[in-house]
């Protein structure tokens, strides 16, 4: 039996999109190249055919188009990426990054990992928050399979988009696999070095953190290191304005390396958001044993569970009660540690990796392709 061409969208990465880049490289790192049933070929972005890619499973193509170019990104994912899977005769198409093709005529499975811009519309600035609507609704519609990260974007699919629930399988990320190593990162963990992760989209709520930590009495008030940020950072003017100065590192965006050394060297991760489609940072902090506090919100129950402490992420307040709460009580460090460790043992991406292959081979059959277009 001859394998069937599964052609995967990788025209939004470009090593600067954080999570979902994350997502695709994790999941394809874990296919195999020599799968009897599929072959993966990759329609990568101008920047990543560039850079190469060793762990995706298959041949990638450049497909000339720059995944920093927000035109002609978002033209390629409307048109040319349907295009190429029908010029090599695809069997199916997969779409991880929320968006796809106009008018597909090959199979689509779609990944949405949130619907952040239907949600709080208010938390996507700019003149482009209509055109990724417009692009997530008519992808999320016409895909022939929708795959999301949590059952709160399921919620959100059929509650806002109107995906009936029956063409959604919910496949849960993961953290690292650093988790055996966890107890022994613990001795070597800074007593004063908070981190915070995330892009300066709104919605991360840096500003309400500051806030808070500008609340801690000066004589306690622990170090805070914040990354994820392209160019100069917007928080340094809040900052200022604080006066935390000496408090607060801004390190803008970080390579793979030197996040792992702040997740293990920071005595916890402070993850103040409104809104996630997962919280994959609550994870990857767990799994390296450090002790998280995040927002009160019901997705990030579901990921962290018993293992996090919790806040009011509205309320710099409840933040800064929650950081000295944790940051006082060595004792309740080292058991958030461990239930950490353990709630993260809990998600596998082998597991994701095994499900999202599941649902692309059963897309990608005869049979299902003579039902469809």
């Amino acid at each position: 039996m001859s394998r069937r061409p599964v052609v995967v969208d990788l025209l939004f990465f470009t090593g600067l999109k954080g999570g979902m880049e994350s997502y695709v490289r994790e999941v394809y790192g874990r296919l195999d190249r020599d799968d009897p049933e599929l072959e993966f070929i990759g329609f990568a972005s101008s920047e990543l055919a560039a850079a190469r890619a060793p762990w995706f499973p298959g041949a990638l193509v450049d497909s000339g188009i720059s995944g920093e170019d927000r035109i002609a990104w978002a033209r390629g994912e409307l048109f040319a990426v349907d295009r190429f899977a029908r010029r090599v005769g695809a069997a199916v198409l997969h779409c991880p990054a929320n968006f796809g093709p106009a008018s597909p005529h090959v199979p689509v499975v779609l990944t949405v990992h949130d619907l952040l811009a239907f949600r709080y519309p208010e938390y996507v600035p700019g003149r482009y928050a209509a055109v990724i609507r417009a692009m997530v609704r008519r992808a999320a519609r016409t895909a022939d399979r929708v795959i999301t990260v949590s059952d709160a974007s399921r919620g959100d699919l059929h509650d806002l988009l109107g995906v009936a629930s029956d063409r959604v399988t919910v496949v849960p990320l993961a953290g690292s696999d650093a988790s055996a190593t966890a107890t022994a990162e613990a001795d070597r963990r800074r007593d004063d070095q908070l981190l915070a992760v995330g892009n300066r989209m709104p919605h991360k709520n840096f500003e309400r953190l500051l806030e808070a930590l500008a609340e801690i009495p000066a004589s306690r008030r622990p170090r805070l290191v914040v990354t994820g940020s392209h160019g100069p950072d917007p928080l340094a003017a809040t900052v200022a304005a604080l006066g935390l100065g000496e408090w607060v590192a801004l390190r803008g965006w970080l390579g793979a390396d030197e996040l792992d050394r702040l997740y293990r060297e920071s005595t916890a991760l402070v993850f103040p958001t409104l809104f996630e489609g997962f919280g994959l940072p609550t994870l990857e902090a767990m799994s390296r044993g450090c002790p998280v506090i995040c927002s009160d919100l019901p997705v990030l129950r579901d990921v962290a569970g018993p293992a996090a402490r919790y806040f009011d992420p509205r309320d710099p307040a409840s933040i800064a009660a929650s950081i000295v709460a944790v940051l006082s009580d060595a004792g309740l460090r080292t058991r958030m540690a461990a239930a950490g460790s353990a709630r993260a043992s809990e998600f596998s991406w082998e597991r994701t990796a095994r499900e999202t292959r599941d649902v692309l081979r059963s897309v990608a059959t005869p049979a299902h392709r003579s039902r469809g277009r």
